[in-house]
Parts: C-alpha cells; structure tokens; sequence
C-alpha cells in the first residue's frame, strides 16, 4: 500500500542546479597560470647564469675552447699522468723515466694505437724539470710540454706548440718558452663557457 506521502507533488519535482559563473573559473584559472609563467621567467633572468668569459693573455690557450679534440685528451691524460707521477716520485725520492711512465700503461707515456692516432708523439724527460712529447702529426696535436713543479703540493705547467719546429727548450722559464714560439694551457672553469673558437 503507497501512502500518500510518497505520491505528493513534491517527491516528483526534479531540481535543476546550474553553475554559478562556469566562464569566470576558467577566467581565474588563466590568470593564475599567466602569472606563474611571468613569475618563472622573471626568477630564470634574475638566476640565470651569465657568460662571463675570463680574458687569457696573448701567450696563452684556453683548453677547452682552443684546443683541437685530440690535444684535449692529451691535455686531460698529462693532468692525470700528473698526480700519478707525484705519488711516484713521493715514493722513490726520483722522477719516474718515460719509460717507467709506459710499462705501467700511463697515457700518454704508452704507446698504442690511441697514442698514434692523437700525433705520435715521442716523449722524453728533460734534465730541467720536465717531459716533452714532440708531434709526429703537427697537424693532430702539436708538440707539449710537461712542466713539473718543485714540490709535492705544486701545480703542472702544460705547454703546446703546433708546428713542427718544436726544439728542446733549455730555459723552462716563462719568458724563454714564450720566445720560443710556446704556448701556455690553461683552464677556467667558469659557467659560462662555450666552444667557440677564436682565430
């Protein structure tokens, strides 16, 4: 039996809701993402980082811009074959020979097929404090010199001369190498540094 009051007018009558400003939610919605764009890029040109490039002097080479590909891995195995040539030479009081340097498989000391492929170059050790490895491929990779400090807690001096008239220097002093035709590598390692080359 249905009572009356499930039969009323009023249980029947369906309600429709409509939303209350549809359009001005999308509104506000923009308005916010507009906004966090304009918020990120201000922050991204306040923060950015700038391309500050550090000025070398004439006498010198930046190794990562003005080096070609294979004086680059030379440079970075001189500057590995560096600390191992510290420790070896902690250890036994003497600098390691060239020859000492290639049995233990050093780069660039070693010679393989990566060594010929990046200039051949012959290495020796100079009485003057120094390893020189001439360029047999000039046009590779010049010729480079390892210049060893006179203690344990000194920093290498690497440097490079691309033609194929690289002597042996008698004088490792700055101003003898400069007048030799050498040029001194250098690293900074500066954000804003790009591979362009200079000529």
């Amino acid at each position: 039996m249905n009572s009356p009051a499930m039969n009323s007018p009023a249980m029947n009558r369906a309600q429709v809701v409509r939303p209350a400003g549809a359009g001005h939610e999308t509104l506000y919605v923009l308005l916010v993402s507009l906004l966090i764009v304009v918020l990120a890029a201000t922050v991204v040109m306040l923060r950015g980082e700038r391309e500050d490039e550090q000025t070398i002097a004439s006498h010198q080479i930046d190794a990562r811009r003005d080096l070609t590909p294979a004086e680059q891995g030379l440079y970075t195995d001189l500057r590995v074959a560096f600390d191992e040539i510290q420790l070896l030479r902690e250890e036994t009081a003497a600098v390691p020979s060239v020859q000492a340097l290639a049995d233990d498989g050093l780069p660039p000391f070693v010679v393989d097929a990566g060594s010929q492929s990046r200039g051949g170059h012959q290495w020796s050790w100079l009485a003057t404090g120094a390893y020189l490895g001439r360029s047999q491929a000039p046009q590779v990779a010049g010729s480079l010199l390892l210049i060893l400090p006179d203690d344990s807690t000194g920093q290498p001096d690497v440097w490079l001369r691309r033609d194929s008239a690289a002597v042996t220097p008698d004088d490792l002093g700055h101003a003898a190498l400069i007048a030799a035709g050498w040029q001194q590598v250098v690293s900074h390692y500066d954000a804003g540094v790009t591979r362009e080359h200079r000529h």
